[in-house]
């Protein structure tokens, strides 16, 4: 399997659309390559279907049954189930062949291209490889290890937005009755700062909004998120609403090619024709430039009293805080933080104040600064301010990238659980789970740095690659006693080891989980 080399790289034209033919026929090359006709016909014509499996590659949620199409996914989506449902395996052999150190040196591409892992594999201290072990002497490795820590704290529970909400809430449990809350996952490091801010404002750490919202939308602002790029089967709702009458108004650094025009490959219109056009109207701000120019839109909201005051008045509070803060915004640091003209915010304002109901989108063009529960607060307060929360066709819609993340904290993954769900596991199951905080992903590296943690699980995912501080977080790793990994495919945290590390092969979505009580099932 050859690797690619970056020195082939070559830079195009910025394109002017997307999807539409080219995306159909990578999807297919792509597909058939990994999977094969039959398995490839198998698999895609059961994704995002009722009765077939959810997408792994973003979080973008499936229409109606009843409303889906017989291929209900994008270009994404067809690489990343033909990467899961390979027919290459990374066997026993492969390991034996390959030390560590050698696999280490390859790109995360290649590591992902050995395919499936089809046997428990240990790294024993000192060794150069990676060995097969059979199941329950891999359970009694991990269960010496555990039960040698001096505290179940020194335990981390690590969870990837890929587990199913069964598989994750079975995992929090167990963490819970070991006795600790150590549950970072992979939410700490994208819209954590959303669930903080829409908790604090809005009650609840979630999208405000239903798909029949964004399909009924007078105006659908999206800001920091490139959606053909990370979630391309929103482009297909965009359709929809701009075919409703809506309009649209992006707010990015750069202008994506997706929301330029999207060619949708479900019609004649997006195959052979022009595609239809997204947004009609850009804001090129500078990076995060976003918390001036939604306060600067509400003091221009406010001067033209396009306020909701009925829903203000029955509905909110800190109204007159709010009023007093944005009606002195100086405009001058408004145009030097957001790089844009008082003109060009005048009149994204004006199509705020004309549209009767409105949704907010954001990804992380928004959540990853410093200042990112300020950003949303003002999105959300820009929200309550003209009553776009709670009726048809308006509300707040931040637009999660893991295909489970939502769900997996729904199950109770999550280091600062409320008193609520802890007390219905006592009351459920008979324990009484640990009522300290534990630790996110951030204060688990710190644990792992100082050498207050020993142990480390992780449920899916790459944590090593896809956490802040790549070198302070391979050390961290390194210093561990144990580090466990439950994955489909090698990946660098498989080479980033403790003394003693394991890798446990798991089904991935796109497989069937035969067991002798008949066919199994997940959500997410």
């Amino acid at each position: 399997m050859s690797d690619y080399d970056e020195a082939d790289l070559h830079i195009e034209k910025p394109k002017t659309h997307a999807a539409g033919p080219v995306a159909v026929a990578v999807s297919m090359k792509r597909s058939l390559g990994h999977m094969g006709a039959v398995r490839t016909a198998k698999t895609l014509l059961d994704l995002n279907q009722a009765e077939g499996f959810d997408c792994m590659s973003c979080a973008w949620p499936d229409p109606d049954p009843g409303h889906r199409h017989a291929a209900e996914f994008c270009e994404n989506g067809a690489k990343a189930v033909a990467e899961e449902a390979t027919t290459t395996r990374a066997t026993p052999q492969f390991f034996a062949r390959h030390s560590i150190a050698e696999l280490d040196a390859r790109t995360e591409h290649w590591l992902g291209q050995q395919g499936r892992i089809t046997h428990p594999m240990v790294k024993l201290p000192g060794a150069t490889h990676y060995e097969p072990i059979e199941w329950d002497d891999a359970f009694r490795l991990i269960g010496d290890e555990l039960n040698s820590l001096a505290s179940p704290d020194e335990a981390l529970f690590y969870t990837s937005g890929r587990a199913s909400n069964e598989s994750a809430f079975v995992y929090q449990l167990f963490a819970r009755a070991f006795g600790t809350n150590n549950l970072p996952d992979c939410s700490n490091m994208c819209h954590e700062s959303t669930s903080f801010a829409l908790q604090e404002t809005i009650g609840i750490g979630k999208a405000s909004v239903t798909l029949d919202d964004v399909y009924d939308a007078e105006l659908i602002i999206l800001a920091g998120q490139n959606p053909g790029t990370n979630h391309p089967r929103m482009l297909s709702a965009l359709e929809k609403a701009k075919q409703n009458g809506a309009k649209i108004i992006s707010i990015n650094p750069l202008r994506e090619a997706g929301l330029l025009n999207f060619k949708n490959p479900q019609t004649a219109r997006g195959m052979v024709g022009p595609g239809t056009d997204l947004s009609d109207y850009h804001l090129p701000i500078k990076i995060n430039g976003d918390l001036a120019l939604f306060q600067a839109i509400g003091s221009l909201l406010l001067e033209w009293d396009s306020i909701d005051h009925e829903f203000v008045e029955t509905y909110t509070a800190g109204f007159d805080e709010w009023r007093e803060h944005v009606a002195s915004v100086d405009w001058d640091v408004v145009t030097d933080a957001t790089g844009l003209t008082v003109e060009q915010i005048t009149e994204a304002a004006r199509m705020l104040r004309d549209s009767k109901a409105t949704v907010f989108c954001w990804a992380m063009g928004l959540t990853q600064h410093r200042n990112a529960v300020a950003t949303i607060k003002e999105v959300t307060n820009l929200a309550l301010a003209q009553g776009n929360i709670g009726k048809r066709g308006a509300g707040l819609l931040p637009v999660r990238g893991h295909s489970n993340v939502q769900g997996d904290r729904t199950m109770g993954i999550w280091e600062r659980v409320p008193e609520h769900f802890l007390d219905a596991i006592h009351s459920e199951f008979g324990f009484d789970p640990p009522r300290k905080h534990g630790l996110d992903t951030i204060d688990s590296i710190r644990a792992m740095r100082d050498g207050k943690a020993h142990f480390f699980l992780g449920l899916g995912g790459n944590f090593a690659q896809a956490t802040p501080d790549t070198e302070v977080t391979f050390e961290a790793l390194r210093g561990m006693r144990m580090t466990v990994h439950i994955s489909t495919k090698i990946n660098r945290s498989h080479l980033v080891t403790g003394d003693t590390a394991l890798i446990l092969p798991t089904l991935g979505r796109t497989e069937k989980d035969m067991q002798k009580s008949g066919p199994q099932w997940i959500s997410v």
